[in-house]
């Protein structure tokens, strides 16, 4: 489920009500503790970050000319999905996370490659997100993506 919108602000407008507060604590969440040089934008359909052409001008290799995307925030039908490509590409990353959500969430990990799904927004563990999003610096991103992900 895609949401039409021309900015972050409008996105999040247009999710249903009864998100919409969550939606916007997850985003500030992020937003608040990601290393400086990410930037926030609209892309696939949901808000994102990304590393910027400015700073890594190959950007994504399989949208040439795109920035480098590294996590994303949807609402989807009956979720909220959060997206972290380093949890992806980096398994002592993921294993920190998946080891840690227990102690900071009642409800079962709900996860895909890097996407975590939150079918129920009342217990989003807020504290875990602030705490993997600051994991990973913009040059720990181009590396891990120059060396493991990006095709040669």
């Amino acid at each position: 489920m895609q949401i039409p919108a021309d900015s972050v602000e409008d996105y999040i407008s247009k999710i249903p009500e009864e998100r919409q507060e969550v939606f916007k604590k997850l985003f500030d969440t992020i937003n608040n503790n990601l290393p400086e040089g990410f930037t926030e934008s609209l892309s696939y359909g949901m808000v994102g970050w990304a590393v910027p052409l400015e700073t890594y001008p190959a950007g994504y290799h399989c949208t040439p000319g795109s920035p480098l995307p590294f996590m994303g925030l949807a609402s989807q039908k009956n979720f909220i999905a959060f997206y972290h490509m380093g949890m992806y590409a980096e398994p002592e990353l993921l294993d920190w996370f998946v080891a840690e959500y227990p102690k900071y969430s009642k409800r079962k990990l709900d996860m895909g490659k890097s996407c975590v799904r939150f079918k129920k927004t009342d217990d989003i563990p807020f504290e875990l997100i602030a705490e993997v999003s600051k994991k990973m610096t913009v040059q720990d991103w181009v590396g891990i993506y120059e060396d493991r992900l990006k095709k040669k």
